[in-house]
């Protein structure tokens, strides 16, 4: 019987980072407590000329040098984002055209030209979307070939409660019949409702409270910010009650006890490094017929020696380079999974045919729990990525440096040495091409 699933995958994690201590003692926080508990050491930063689109063209780039991939044989690249570009052109479209112009000695002009082409955005679960609706295209066209990207910048508010869980990257991933990586099943439980616990409005402002507006501007201005609007304990139960919902479904559709004791690793999405195995012990709790019914059972059952142990066995390796890069939305899940099969691989353990769990959640609000079975030739793909050894060699910022990047109040790039792709002009005269966005690539 065929299987499919992601045959490769590929990351790429811009080259800045702010470490988190030195934020914390600038915003009058305890660093113990944002690095011990919640597991945050450093936040990857955007460079000037870094976005969605960037960040998305790199993991493409890397997924396709080094699986020796021909852009002409995939079907579709879908990106995951809620970071996207522009309100109608999507963000995928960008990031094709890099990779496109940059491969073009190689593999001729617009490679991708019969490729499918799209962005999905729901919150941090909409790559998680584009996976899912690949692996159906896929599975009705098992000679077919899909790219998912999943690609955004966790940007807050300058000192508000959620500034330090900032950060950003990309996970590129190809779909495939007979994958070398994870094979995924066909059984998803979803969860959904309709909820304002983080979303990104646009924000109306009377043009009359503007200085300089133009006369042809509307008397009512929408201005649209990378920055939500949210509520933290409130996300945090809306994620806790999603991902519940999801497994009960599951479970409905596979007739399984306890699935998650068979699951190697539990693969989450990742706000903080800490948040997978903060938001299960209701699950867990649940699973085991454990009381749950007020907030010091809940702290007592996180503290037990049966789910630390649980933690550390299945959980804590997942967590690792969440903790080095911060939230990366829609990349987080998939980060994690990475961060888990690399510690695997350099711990020399065999995975082959072990399940994994997937617990997705996008805010607004979705969950989806599906799992995947470790494929034979899983090293062969994870011996490529070396995700540890990179995330050691990026440059550290100061305090100074990153508030200026924040507030969009630099002109040239922070890294001096920085190669790769970068946004070059944004059109600012012709009336017909006003905010289009151009990129070249830098050696």
């Amino acid at each position: 019987m065929t299987k499919f699933g992601i045959d490769a995958a590929s990351f790429y994690v811009p080259s800045l980072y702010l470490e988190i201590k030195d934020l914390a003692e600038k915003r009058g926080i305890e660093p113990a407590k944002l690095e011990k508990g919640l597991g945050l050491h450093k936040m990857a930063l955007p460079d000037v000329h870094e976005d969605a689109a960037t960040f998305a063209a790199e993991a493409l780039l890397k997924l396709i040098k080094d699986y020796n991939i021909n852009p002409k044989e995939i079907s579709r690249v879908y990106l995951g984002t809620e970071s996207a570009l522009d309100a109608a052109k999507p963000t995928a479209t960008y990031a094709v055209q890099m990779v496109e112009e940059l491969l073009s000695d190689e593999f001729g002009e617009r490679s991708f030209k019969n490729c499918d082409v799209v962005d999905m955005t729901f919150a941090c679960v909409g790559a998680v979307d584009a996976l899912h609706n690949s692996l159906d295209f896929v599975r009705a066209n098992p000679t077919k070939k899909a790219i998912i990207i999943a690609s955004d910048y966790a940007k807050y508010e300058l000192a508000s409660s959620g500034e330090y869980t900032q950060g950003g990257g990309a996970v590129a991933l190809l779909v495939s019949a007979n994958p070398r990586l994870i094979e995924i099943d066909n059984h998803w439980g979803v969860a959904t409702e309709s909820v304002f616990d983080f979303f990104k409005p646009r924000r109306a402002f009377d043009k009359l409270d503007l200085t300089s507006a133009p006369e042809n501007f509307p008397d009512k201005i929408e201005v649209f910010t990378d920055e939500p609007v949210f509520d933290g304990q409130y996300s945090n139960q809306c994620y806790q009650d999603r991902i519940r919902e999801a497994y009960e479904h599951y479970k409905e559709q596979t007739n399984q006890n306890k699935p998650y004791e068979n699951w190697r690793y539990l693969i989450f999405h990742l706000p903080y490094a800490f948040h997978g195995k903060r938001v299960f012990t209701e699950i867990y709790s649940l699973e085991n017929g454990l009381d749950y019914s007020d907030a010091e059972k809940q702290k007592a059952i996180a503290k037990s020696e049966g789910y630390i142990s649980f933690i550390n066995e299945k959980i804590e390796k997942s967590q690792r380079a969440s903790s080095e890069i911060g939230n990366m939305y829609t990349a987080s899940i998939f980060m994690a999974l990475l961060s888990a099969l690399q510690t695997s691989f350099d711990e020399n353990e065999d995975l082959s045919g072990k399940e994994i769990g997937f617990l997705a959640y996008g805010s607004g609000s979705k969950s989806k729990v599906f799992v995947g079975k470790v494929s034979p030739e899983w090293k062969s793909v994870v011996e490529k990525w070396n995700l540890f050894t990179s995330l050691k060699d990026r440059l550290a910022i100061n305090f100074e440096i990153y508030e200026k990047l924040h507030r969009k109040q630099l002109e040239t790039s922070v890294n001096p040495s920085y190669k790769g792709f970068g946004l070059t002009r944004v059109e600012k005269e012709s009336p017909v091409l006003l905010g289009a966005r151009y990129y070249s690539y830098q050696k």
